[in-house]
């Protein structure tokens, strides 16, 4: 028996139209992220195929479209590594879908195209979840549901504004499926999906080194680092000191964290007081270390405290993270040092700087005790002409040196760079820590931004009798710095808008919508397992389960689908308009002497032979089967009113 081929229904014009634009709504957002020529490709593609379908011309071939899509793909590959990460991958199937529509002939082409389409719109999270994006998505929804509507319907094209109530009655019906599955729908304790470029890509933040104009590039930035909201009233602006990667090494020019700092046993933590309690919206920065206030006093889960009190995890934070914690803002670490900690904090190179060291040595040979040599440095910076700036002077082979004797002019790391090197020399234990400092309060959401411009470096030295203590010599050259941030620096400097402290119109905008985005952060974005647990645990009284709440999610979803059906199935029979549910009742009038209409019979024939049936009321049935067919089927003055009312006073 010959196979009989399935005849498939050709692309519209209409159809086209709706393709184009709903992909051109889908891969607008990838502009920034994935390489131009790509998306350039790919739209120029589906310009192309709809001047073929205004033409009427048949789509290309695969011997014109293979060829593309293989130089397509080794361009894409040769430009990312040869790595299919995050960018390839995403940029590869936005070739393929281009190439689809291309080669696209038949509606059940245009329907495996909206479906990539929507495998592509779901790619634009893995580049960005901010709430601008998230309401941009009502976009491309809408345009991919109204293209499938505009395929499916047997007629072709529908009325514009027919698609757009039936997609949005459609998209309403999802909304309750939505909810049910973003607040019961079982959490994962880690990210749902992890790409092989997350381990490299660069992100804003602290660097695991430190040298000379690395934090004052990052001054420059008034990206969000981090926001933290307090339980109680938030300290005071010079104990603001959020601490992150601690330098233990140096090389002569940079600082490192060294292989001490790895250790993950803390120092002894005694005699800890003003205790501040505050939980930490952190933003993703391509590193494993966490910021708090110095010092925490225990970490929180999932995270470790290592050696010299900085919080790290195991895995690099490539997504927002939010963690609660516990700091002391008084405290006494490691009164007692071991061998080990005072060799890693003393060593310095052996060769290089040698004008530092000998001011260093002179300090000693006047019998300086360690607070006395602390206070020399202090004055050194602040009794001279030293310049706090974000243009620092660019510095040799002799960084130290050339900073303290010649050039004068620094940014923080400047500053505690050279009083670690000055400290060690003179045989006293310092190591440099790098962090934030400040920070400014949103009174909208009563929370602390803490600013990629507030990035800072201080000290902390080894004194005898009160452990590692925190010396910052930047407030010796400025101490408006730590008290008001960057704000007081001088004209000309290079300071971000937020960092001026200006209380504007474009201040106020900014907090107000950061307010909105740290909600959408907290609740959308950071509704994770422990949250799930917890809102569940508050609704219901009792702790849920991972299986007790698949089991409701699937309830859940049932019990809405059931709710659809039913309302479904009871608007299934089509509703009558008025005119319609006049002419049934003339026709059940006429029924009751045995005159019935078969539905295939129209109203004219129908008024004719009830006219025969009941000649004494021909007239008046005749009159009334003219009106109704001319009120339903052509242009008329007559009155539906004037009608209804005959039909009324109408006896058979």
């Amino acid at each position: 028996m010959k196979k009989i081929k399935p005849v498939l229904q050709p692309l519209a014009l209409n159809d086209v139209r709706w393709l184009l634009a709903a992909m051109a709504l889908v891969m607008a957002p990838l502009f920034f992220y994935i390489a131009p020529w790509v998306l350039g490709f790919a739209l120029l593609a589906a310009a192309w195929r709809y001047r073929l379908a205004v033409k009427q011309y048949p789509p290309l071939r695969a011997y014109i479209l293979v060829p593309l899509a293989l130089a397509g793909a080794i361009t894409i590959l040769a430009s990312n590594g040869y790595a299919l990460g995050r960018d390839a991958s995403v940029a590869m199937l936005t070739l393929l879908l281009a190439m689809k529509f291309l080669e696209s002939r038949s509606r059940r082409d245009g329907i495996l195209l909206i479906s990539l389409n929507w495998f592509l719109l779901i790619t634009i999270f893995l580049f960005t979840q901010t709430l601008p994006t998230a309401f941009y998505f009502v976009l491309p929804i809408f345009a991919l549901v109204i293209a499938l509507i505009n395929i499916n319907h047997p007629n072709g094209t529908l009325p514009f504004k027919f698609r757009m109530k039936l997609a949005g009655n459609l998209l309403l019906q999802t909304l309750p499926v939505l909810l049910v599955l973003f607040f019961l729908f079982p959490r994962l304790a880690g990210p749902l999906w992890r790409t092989p470029g997350d381990a490299t890509r660069a992100m804003t933040g602290l660097s695991d080194m430190m040298s000379p104009g690395s934090i004052s590039e990052l001054t420059a930035s008034d990206l969000p680092a981090f926001r933290a909201e307090f339980s109680g009233k938030f300290p005071a602006a010079n104990q603001l000191y959020w601490r992150g990667p601690i330098m233990w090494s140096f090389d002569g020019r940079t600082w490192r964290i060294g292989s001490h700092a790895y250790q993950l046993a803390p120092e002894p933590l005694e005699a800890p007081a003003n205790i501040v309690e505050y939980s930490v919206t952190l933003e993703p920065h391509n590193r494993p270390w966490l910021f708090a206030l110095d010092v925490p006093l225990a970490a929180p889960p999932d995270t470790m405290l290592r050696d010299d009190h900085q919080l790290v995890v195991r895995r690099l934070v490539t997504t927002r993270m939010r963690y609660d914690v516990q700091s002391a803002l008084s405290y006494h670490i490691q009164l007692q040092l071991d061998n080990t900690t005072r060799e890693a904090a003393t060593r310095i190179p052996k060769i290089g700087n040698e004008r530092t060291i000998k001011l260093a040595q002179s300090w000693v040979d006047q019998g300086l005790n360690d607070q006395a040599i602390v206070r020399k440095a202090l004055e050194m910076f602040r009794d001279q002409d030293f310049v706090y700036t974000l243009y620092p002077t660019e510095l040799g082979i002799n960084p130290v040196d050339e900073f303290l004797f010649d050039t004068k002019r620094g940014f923080c790391e400047h500053y505690a760079g050279s009083f670690v090197f000055l400290m060690r020399a003179a045989g006293i234990p310092a190591r440099v820590v790098t962090g934030y400092l400040g920070g400014i309060v949103n009174p909208i959401g009563n929370y602390m931004i803490v600013r990629q411009s507030d990035a800072h470096a201080w000290t902390e030295v080894w004194l005898r009798g009160q452990g590692w203590t925190r010396v910052d010599p930047t407030a010796a050259v400025a101490p408006e710095r730590i008290e008001s941030g960057l704000s007081q620096l001088p004209a000309g400097e290079p300071v971000p808008m937020l960092a001026r402290g200006e209380n504007n119109w474009l201040t106020q905008l900014y907090l107000g919508w950061d307010a909105i985005n740290n909600r959408w952060n907290q609740w959308v974005l950071g509704y994770n397992q422990a949250q799930q647990m917890q809102l569940l645990q508050d609704l219901f009284g009792s702790q849920l389960t991972m299986r007790s709440l698949a089991v409701a999610t699937i309830i859940g979803i049932l019990a809405l689908l059931a709710g659809l059906s039913w309302g479904l199935l009871r608007n299934r029979a089509p509703r009558l308009d008025k005119l319609a549910m006049i002419w049934q009742r003339f026709r059940r009038k006429l029924a009751k002497r045995g005159i019935h209409a078969p539905p295939s019979e129209g109203p004219l024939a129908f008024g004719y032979r009830a006219a025969r049936a009941l000649p004494q009321q021909a007239e008046i049935i005749t009159r009334i089967t003219q009106t109704y067919a001319r009120l339903r089927y052509g242009k008329t003055k007559d009155s539906e009113q004037q009608l209804e009312k005959e039909i009324r006073e109408f006896k058979p």
